[in-house]
């Protein structure tokens, strides 16, 4: 259930050097405070190749399954069979990887997907298996994902978390865009090559992580006494039955259903706007941009108080930059747009910033992995619902109309965003939470100490008694027994 803080790795000191940066809370943190922290830049490199590795997976797998069929729908479906694990069994995995220490559970995660692609990359393994060995790879990127995120907050405190998080959205984007394009180009030239890259990826981020991020155990918990199932729903219940919480993710996840519809929809709206692949490619490509500057200006530009006020006005931003939609402007507007979405969507850098302090830490994996799906729901349930009223309406007012809808929910959603005085509430009652569980903890393992103390005084008092008791009863030294 633990490490010892010292096995970190060879060859390196177990602890980082001490942070000498300011403590002025109003201060934006730097990019070179971030980056000095050497685990940081461990879990920023194993996040990038990770992530790499998952894309270029995606692309591997229906290159091969459409060129053994000719059929786009089960190539599709291969695709698809990736994004699956969010949706299925990924909340019980993270609640179980909350158990464990994060390190570990990161390092295991990349391990098993690197043997798992690589017996993909073998060449003979039969078309049919191959889906169902990347569903089992891709099962393993949720306690991953959530172990890092849960990590983070250990690794980097205060504005630099922020900034950290800020960096870790570019870093998602970056890698979408250069896992695919890659996939692409490996795949080109042979899929089950990519595959092996693929497995090549994890492969180096567990070197990463097993080299650079010191061993930390297990985070205390109030009772260690729960069922699996029991600790997969409080995952939900934190989340959503947390006053504080619940607002933080319904800003959140409200922003990700309204501002998906540029890239969900972009092949139709691209069709109806008569610019084919090309202008496909550029409104994707807008939405990415948008946020990586975003991500800059919110992230490290602006001081922490000032963005945290921030929140509300970037959340009403996102539907409002894609109203214009309903005038069917053509395409150079549209990317502007998609790219001021985007941007808007940073609204999750300070609202992240919040839903850590406000977030007992034994829940950390649980609920970000909890976020993480909701995400992949809400999004994927906003594109398919967005479609159909699109085959009717058309894209361009679908988007308007849907982001008309989103002006209101917004408007609600500002209405019940909670005081200062409630989210400072929430801050003390989180930081009790963690001190009573961190204290549960110690005694807890006192308990465990003595207990062990106890009976190996007791193992050693019947070794000492035995020889004693043979010689009463022979009367003879000769009939000890060693």
């Amino acid at each position: 259930m633990s490490e010892e803080p010292g096995q970190a790795g060879a060859g390196r000191p177990a602890e980082d050097p001490p942070d000498t940066t300011d403590d002025d809370p109003e201060r934006p943190a730097t990019y070179r405070e971030v980056f000095a922290v050497r685990e940081f830049r461990a879990v920023f490199g194993a996040s990038a190749l990770s992530s790499v590795g998952d894309y270029l997976g995606r692309v591997a797998l229906a290159a091969l399954i459409y060129h053994a069929t000719g059929s786009a729908l089960a190539s599709a479906a291969g695709f698809a069979v990736t994004y699956l694990p969010w949706l299925t069994g990924a909340p019980v995995l993270v609640a179980l990887a909350e158990r464990y220490p994060y390190r570990r559970v990161m390092l295991g995660c990349d391990l098993a997907r690197m043997l798992i692609v690589g017996v993909a990359a073998i060449p003979g393994v039969p078309l049919l298996l191959l889906p169902v060995l990347m569903y089992v790879s891709a099962m393993l990127t949720p306690p991953f994902d959530s172990s890092r995120s849960a990590m983070l907050p250990q690794i980097l405190t205060g504005d630099r978390y922020v900034l950290g998080l800020s960096i870790t959205g570019v870093l998602n984007q970056a890698t979408q865009v250069g896992g695919y394009a890659a996939g692409g180009l490996i795949s080109a030239v042979d899929p089950r090559l990519a595959l092996l890259v693929d497995a090549a990826t994890f492969g180096v981020s567990a070197l990463l992580i097993r080299s650079w991020v010191r061993a930390r155990p297990a985070v205390p918990r109030l009772r260690t006494d729960t069922s699996l199932l029991r600790d997969t729903a409080e995952g939900f219940t934190v989340v959503f039955g947390t006053p504080v919480l619940r607002a933080i993710a319904v800003v959140i996840l409200a922003g990700a259903a309204f501002a998906i519809l540029p890239e969900g929809l972009a092949a139709s709206w691209s069709g109806e706007l008569g610019t084919g692949a090309r202008g496909q490619g550029l409104i994707m490509a807008a939405m990415p941009i948008g946020a990586a500057v975003g991500g800059v200006v919110i992230g490290r530009l602006v001081p922490p108080g000032p963005r945290r006020k921030l929140i509300r006005p970037l959340a009403a931003l996102v539907p409002l930059s894609l109203v214009a939609a309903l005038l069917s402007p053509p395409l150079v507007v549209v990317m502007v747009l998609t790219a001021l979405t985007g941007f808007a969507m940073s609204v999750i850098i300070p609202a992240n910033g919040l839903f850590v302090q406000a977030l007992p830490n034994g829940y950390r994996a649980r609920a970000f992995g909890v976020m993480q799906g909701g995400l992949q729901l809400v999004q994927g349930g906003a594109i398919v619902v967005a479609g159909a009223i699109a085959d009717h309406v058309g894209v361009s007012r679908t988007v308007g109309l849907w982001s008309l809808l989103g002006l209101l929910v917004m408007g609600l959603v500002s209405m019940l965003w909670p005081k200062s005085g409630t989210f400072d509430k929430a801050f003390a009652e989180t930081r009790a939470q963690n001190e009573a569980a961190a204290e549960a903890a110690e005694q807890r393992s006192r308990e465990s100490d003595d207990a062990g103390a106890a009976s190996a005084s007791q193992d050693t008092s019947g070794r000492r008694v035995g020889p004693v008791q043979s010689r009463r009863r022979t009367g003879r030294v000769g009939a000890e027994h060693p």
